[in-house]
């Protein structure tokens, strides 16, 4: 079995994401094998991020066949504003927050929006540094939707 690496390597089991989420729930990253996954870091004073998230609902969509989920974790904003954020946007995924930049260390992000691309073994595949276009998201989805 594969074992995770210190910090984010394509190829590599892909660092835990576990905490709570926004809601108040238990989140494990684990509890997503079998299903392509997106780890998203953001935050609601984050520009790119409002013009990522409606592009994010509409591709979760469009692959939901695929079983596709999001994970979202906040980074460097309180839950409060995040809370009001995802209700406006109407993001349906959860986000785990990230309290101590645990989450931001051992995924070793430069900026927010930062996305993580991992296959249904758990297996990060690519990684996408800013905001993720549409012509971005095909191209990043097509390495974990095997």
């Amino acid at each position: 079995m594969l074992q995770p690496a210190s910090g984010p390597q394509r190829g590599r089991i892909a660092p835990d994401v576990s905490g709570t989420t926004l809601d108040g729930s238990t989140f494990h990253l684990a509890d997503l094998r079998g299903h392509p996954v997106i780890v998203n870091f953001w935050g609601p004073s984050c520009i790119p991020c409002r013009s990522e998230f409606p592009l994010l609902e509409q591709k979760l969509a469009e692959h939901a066949g695929d079983g596709l989920r999001i994970v979202g974790v906040l980074m460097d904003d309180p839950p409060a504003p995040a809370r009001a954020f995802v209700a406006q946007y109407g993001a349906t995924w959860p986000t785990v927050v990230d309290d101590g930049n645990r989450l931001r260390s051992a995924y070793q992000v430069l900026a927010r929006p930062q996305s993580y691309f991992i296959d249904r073994n758990g297996v990060l595949r690519s990684i996408q540094i800013g905001e993720v276009a549409a012509s971005d998201f095909e191209t990043q989805y097509a390495t974990i939707s095997r």
